[in-house]
This record gives structure tokens, sequence and C-alpha cells, in this order.
């Protein structure tokens, strides 16, 4: 937000000024008014290592984050060339492989990727696009330069709060809004429901669309809540469907009706039953033959999860080379395979220097963050690493761009990330702006909800102010 000691960068001059305004006691006030809402519209998350499931009302910081329109153009065009590579990466892994045939990228570090689902080799999906729906979790460093840290490709979540931000600070801080041209972000849901019809099997005009959940225990149930409600589909769990004769059906009051589209939020092992793990009790049995057959489109594609592993994200640069013969618009941050001999040797000697992360691992779990660690941490992580060299790589660590964040009646710097959405289907849709999360902990630098951290509303500019860069 500053350049310097009392000076505001331009982009936040205004916002800065009316923030000054308010002062400490009226932004405590109102930041009470976020939470109270928050708690009233159920805007929850559910936290998996809790003992008792518990459920906790969304951190949320008021002081929004702002994106200059020309800053974001770019990571606009970055993200819809970093999801074409991906895209055509996985209809070739899955079919053709030629990236491997050809080694643009070593065979054996995708082939032995435990998320790399053999079984829907030759398995055509929908107009050859495999991920429809993603989330790209950027990071800016202290140049300000974007990087991406991680690609979600199976089933991201985050764009509900969103949402729910935008609607918050547009209720308790409206006056922060003036002389802003803020991009809206309510265009998402139509979006996602354009996509989504446009899924469905050839010859189906009306496609009924549903949203498949694994039910109200799992953490992200508000939002699989309030994306269906928003677009006016049925939220279903698998017990709620049933496969006859390779055609997908919803029980309703008033008897069967087919399904043609769903975008689910359940793992691929968890899906189906007979094609997954034979204890799921949240899948839909057949539903795999339906969708093989061509009967029904899900949302996302099975095997996604190969484009997911982090050893396969250090080789995305390498991917877009190949299929788009462009250099990649927004960069990786610096990646060290552990399968790699000469990689794996520089990680195991300089542990505390680096963050070490598990491949297939998500939410901030499975990481050794060096600089913090004890030397028994260490250890630990370096007998792990030369044990299962591929199930590990490390970074060096990220200076995440800071922001202020109220906390207390009192301003202090936070950590903070972007994971915007992504749609892709008749054309590619990126949300002005995404769900910034941020480390409310002092000084960490883990943004995850789960582990302590929080979110803001996040203000892409229609355009720029004329004094210089935003950040």
């Amino acid at each position: 937000m500053l350049a310097a000691e009392g000076r505001p960068r331009p982009a936040y001059r205004r916002l800065y000024e009316q923030l000054n305004r308010l002062g400490r006691d009226e932004l405590q006030r109102r930041h009470a008014l976020a939470m109270e809402m928050f708690r009233n519209h159920g805007i929850t998350f559910g936290v998996y290592p809790d003992a008792q499931g518990t459920e906790k009302v969304f951190p949320f910081d008021v002081i929004p984050r702002v994106v200059e329109a020309r800053t974001w153009q770019r990571l606009e065009e970055g993200l819809k060339q970093r999801l074409r590579a991906l895209n055509l990466f996985l209809d070739d892994v899955y079919g053709r492989k030629q990236i491997l045939k050809q080694r643009a990228i070593p065979p054996e570090i995708v082939l032995s990727s435990s998320l790399y689902l053999r079984e829907i080799e030759g398995l055509p999906v929908p107009h050859g696009i495999h991920c429809h729906i993603a989330g790209i979790d950027l990071v800016r460093d202290k140049k300000g330069d974007f990087f991406v840290l991680e690609d979600n490709l199976r089933t991201p979540s985050g764009a509900s709060y969103v949402q729910a931000n935008r609607y918050v600070m547009k209720r308790i801080l409206p006056d922060l809004f003036a002389g802003y041209p803020v991009r809206p972000v309510e265009g998402y849901v139509h979006e996602l429901l354009r996509h989504l019809r446009w899924l469905a099997p050839q010859g189906v005009d009306d496609p009924t669309v549903v949203l498949l959940t694994p039910g109200i225990n799992n953490s992200a149930y508000y939002e699989h809540l309030y994306l269906a409600k928003q677009m006016g589909v049925e939220l279903v769990e698998g017990s709620d469907l049933v496969v006859d004769e390779d055609h997908v059906f919803m029980r309703t009051t008033r008897g069967l009706r087919q399904v043609d589209v769903i975008y689910r939020r359940i793992d691929d092992e968890w899906l189906d039953p007979i094609f997954g793990r034979q204890e799921s009790l949240v899948g839909v049995a057949g539903l795999v033959n339906a969708y093989r057959v061509g009967n029904v489109a899900i949302a996302n594609a099975l095997g996604n999860g190969v484009a997911d592993d982090k050893a396969i994200y250090a080789l995305v640069p390498a991917i877009v080379r190949y299929y788009l013969d462009e250099d990649p618009i927004l960069p990786n941050v610096e990646t060290y395979l552990c399968a790699v001999e000469s990689d794996r040797r520089y990680v195991v000697e300089h542990l505390e220097d680096l963050v070490v992360k598990t491949v297939d691992a998500s939410g901030g779990y499975g990481m050794l963050i060096g600089p913090v660690s004890t030397q028994e941490e260490r250890d630990e992580f370096r007998r792990r690493i030369e044990a299962a060299p591929r199930a590990f790589v490390a970074q060096p660590v990220v200076a995440l761009s800071v922001q202020p964040i109220f906390d207390g009646g009192a301003l202090r710097p936070g950590h903070q990330d972007l994971r915007p959405f992504v749609l892709t289907g008749p054309d590619v849709y990126v949300t002005p702006g995404g769900l910034t999360r941020v480390a409310l902990k002092p000084g960490s630098l883990v943004v995850n909800s789960s582990q302590g951290g929080g979110s803001r509303d996040t203000w892409v500019m229609a355009e720029d102010s004329h004094e210089g860069d935003a950040e």
C-alpha cells in the first residue's frame, strides 16, 4: 500500500485517505459489523484436523487489495496462456503422449505421479477440455513481480468467498468505493453456469446441471450450497443420483429426472465406487461408465490431478513452450525436483533456507518451512526425502508482498497471495480479481484458512490511475 512511510502508492491514495478519515474506532465498528454479517449469512469453512470438525466463520480483513488495470491485463493474459497449455498437456498425456515420446519433459516424472490415472487413458472428453474450472495461486515478491505458486485443476475452492467479500464490503464500507472504478465480480456465477451448460452432450438443448457435493461435513460445503443456489441448479449428494443403462438420473419428488452435466466437488477416487474406492459412500455407482459413453458431462474431468502434482508444476514453463511455442507470461517460483539427483543433493544440504512440499498435498499441509524449522524437523524431512525423493519438491522462501491488516484496532503488515478463477469452455473467462488470502498470524507466510489465514476483497481497476505504478 505504501511506497514509504506516509506515502501511499497511487492506486491506494484515495483508500489511504478515507481509512485515515474513518479512524480506528469506526474501522473497528465496521469490522465487527462485517464479522456479524459473515456469521448471519453462514459464511464458514470446516477445519479437518480439528477432532470436532469445527466450522468457523471465514476470517475477513476490511482493507481491500487494489490491482491496477494494466497489471491485471498482464495477469489475465498469463492465466489464459497457462490454462491453454495445461489443457493441451492433459489431452496429450491421456492420449497420444507426444510430449513424452519426444522427451520434451521427463516421461518418468509424469508417469510416476500418484495423481496420474492410467484407467482413463484414451477416454475422450467433451471438446477436448479437461479443466473447466481452475484456481491458480499467484504470489507477488518484494520487487512487485507476480509468480505462479500453484495450479489447482481438480476441485478448486474459494469462488464463493470472492462474492461474499464483495457483498459485505459494499454494505459496511460503501464510502470506500467512492472514486474507484472497481470491476464487478458478480458475473462469475453467470459465467460458470454458461460454461457448464455448454458442456452438455450433443443434442441436449436445455441441459439439467447439478452440483455434486460430498455433503454437509465437507469443509467447502458453504461454497457448494452458495454456488448451486446462485446458479439455480440442484445441489445433490451421491445418494440423490442413480445410473440406469449408462444414463444418470436425479431422484425428485416427481420421479427420476435425467442429468446432463455434473459440476462435481468430489475427488476422483471417491466419485464412483466401481471406478475408484469401493468404500466410497459419497460417489455414484456407474457414473464413470455413463461419462465414458458420453451421456453425461463432468466438470472437472477425471485425471486432472497429474497437472496439480507439484513436480509437474516445475515443468509447466517447458509445457507452455512445447504446446504454444511461447515463453510463459507468468513465471514459476524456482523449484527443485528431489527426484533429480543434483536437485536433491542441493535440497538436503540447504533445508534451513528452503520450503519443502509434498507433491500431492494441498491446504498448506505436509510442508517444511526451513527458516522457522527445528533441527529435528529438518532431520525428519531429510530422511523422508532420501527414502522417497519423487514425493518432494523444494522452493526458496518467497518474500510474499505485504499489505496492512486491521488487527485489534491497529494496522500491521500481513503477507498475502491471490487465487484468480479461470473458466475454460466456449471461451476463457478470468474472474476480475479472485480470492486474496491473507496470513493473519503475525509473521506467518501460510495464507490457507485451515492454517489461520483469512481473506479480503480484491479490487481490479477498470482504468489506471495516472500517477505511476500501482504497487
